[in-house]
């Protein structure tokens, strides 16, 4: 597929995903007389993503009046992108599949995987609620019948759409329709500029529309939901100077705003140096290929066809051992088996990202690799499956030989992807001072939280982080407000 083709289709996915996720329910500031007026709830909520609308749902049905201000033109934020899975362990689903996992497990992989840096009180809480998680989403009408593995973890738990389609959008969709049902209130286009306090209680936000109005929501309780700074290239540079010049997985609104917010009010800060990439991103358009192609099988290779790397080490891990390889890419590779396995596959090969071939031999006149080489790395890593053993570098989940033609590859490289520090919280949502006290009528959730991930975060837990502490700030808020 030439460039220009590639450039329609792309265009017409991102008309089609603004048509689905705007609607009748986004609304800006009301007008009276032609004048803009503030308004009033009892929850205002910054952010629509997976924990903005999540919270939004749990504070309206708990009887509070809510409101969410969302600054781009479409609701989902980051969520919209994420495609490999939601983790939870001890699920109905799980149990249908005769998958044996548990809770402790969940525990350990989510401390090991963040360098024993996250907050213990903080993961006991993610990763207890995370099957309820799960319920509670299949209850609202999800589809999480689908349950693979993502990298760092030991059990098969990352729950996703039937035929691992992707999941973000699609919990997006249910958690929006879920939230119109219920007449919340949504402000497209709609930022949010200061969190108002008055004798330390917080008394609403300032917000600016599409047509410069500023006004004030007045609210008793403001839940931050903003996500983290991820494309904010000055912030995670400034942070750590080796990222400087790092391509970014997240969409245009993760500035960082709702960081900077709370904090002029007080909020402590944890974590904030901790920023993780992806390591596989198409270099050239920072399109993300889930994890999820590699916990179904697929395996890097460098540039002379050879494996290099563990692919189902943590994030880091994998980034840095690519950023070693020649041009500092490689090139993710899979069969027809691995596509037939995961549906988000098809969207990879329909917007023209992979190269083909019938036999190894042709995938490897493709890419400029001497065939002899590359046979022989399939060879071996196939034998690896076959005896359960990868004694090159002891990959321990090996679901299917690539024997299957045709050959796909995709060229990818490391990118930032999650940014673990942010706002100081405690284990129901609220935010904390720099002492660690309560900031009375103040909450946050999601990645502009820190605390949770630690050094690293694993794939498939940024879903569960997002649906657990929503709901739970949905439920504190209202519940303070009683």
């Amino acid at each position: 597929m030439n460039k220009s083709k590639r450039i329609i289709i792309l265009a017409l996915v991102v008309i089609m995903t603004v048509i689905a996720f705007t609607g009748c329910n986004s609304n800006t500031s009301e007008e009276v007389d032609n004048k803009v007026v503030n308004l009033t709830t009892d929850v205002v909520i910054i952010g629509s993503g997976g924990a903005g609308l999540a919270a939004a749902i749990e504070a309206k049905d708990g009887g509070k009046e809510v409101i969410i201000v969302e600054k781009m033109p479409l609701v989902g934020g980051n969520t919209l992108r994420a495609t490999g899975g939601l983790n939870a362990a001890e699920t109905s689903v799980q149990k249908e599949q005769g998958i044996e996992d548990s809770i402790a497990s969940h525990y350990e992989d989510t401390m090991k995987g963040g360098y024993e840096k996250n907050i213990q009180e903080l993961v006991t809480v993610l990763t207890e609620n995370a099957a309820d998680a799960v319920e509670w989403l299949i209850n609202l009408g999800a589809d999480l019948n689908d349950v693979g593995r993502m990298a760092g973890a030991s059990q098969n738990r990352s729950h996703r759409p039937t035929g691992g389609a992707p999941v973000g959008s699609h919990i997006v969709k249910v958690l929006k329709d879920n939230a119109e049902a219920r007449d919340i209130k949504i402000l497209t286009e709609t930022t949010a500029t200061e969190i108002l306090t008055e004798e330390g209680k917080i008394t609403g936000i300032i917000v600016t529309d599409k047509n410069s109005n500023e006004f004030i929501i007045e609210a008793k309780a403001v839940i931050v939901a903003t996500g983290g700074f991820g494309a904010n290239t000055t912030m995670f540079a400034d942070l750590d100077n080796s990222l400087s010049g790092f391509g970014t997985t997240n969409h245009p609104g993760a500035t960082g705003d709702g960081i900077t917010m709370a904090a002029a009010v007080g909020a402590g800060l944890v974590d904030m140096e901790e920023i993780q990439t992806h390591p596989t991103v198409v270099p050239s358009n920072g399109y993300m290929i889930t994890e999820a192609v590699r916990g179904n099988g697929a395996i890097l290779i460098n540039s002379e066809g050879k494996r290099f790397v563990n692919e189902l080490q943590t994030r880091d891990v994998v980034s840095e051992a690519i950023l070693e390889q020649d041009g500092k890419t490689s090139f993710l590779l899979f069969d027809e088996g691995v596509r037939e396995s995961l549906s988000a596959i098809e969207g990879y090969v329909r917007q023209g990202l992979t190269k083909e071939g019938e036999t190894i031999e042709e995938l490897a006149e493709v890419l400029g690799i001497d065939s002899e080489i590359l046979m022989a790395t399939l060879e071996t890593y196939n034998g690896a499956v076959t005896d359960g053993e990868d004694k090159e570098f002891g990959r321990d989940d090996m679901p299917r030989s690539l024997e299957n033609s045709k050959y796909y590859v995709i060229e990818v490289g490391p990118a930032v992807h999650h940014t673990m520090g942010g706002l100081k919280i405690n284990t129901l949502a609220q935010v904390l001072d720099e002492n660690g006290q309560v900031i009375s009528g103040l909450y946050a959730v999601g990645e502009v939280t820190g605390g949770i991930h630690g050094g690293n975060r694993l794939g498939g837990n940024a879903l569960t982080d997002l649906i657990v502490f929503g709901r739970l700030a949905g439920q504190t808020a209202a519940k303070d407000l009683q």
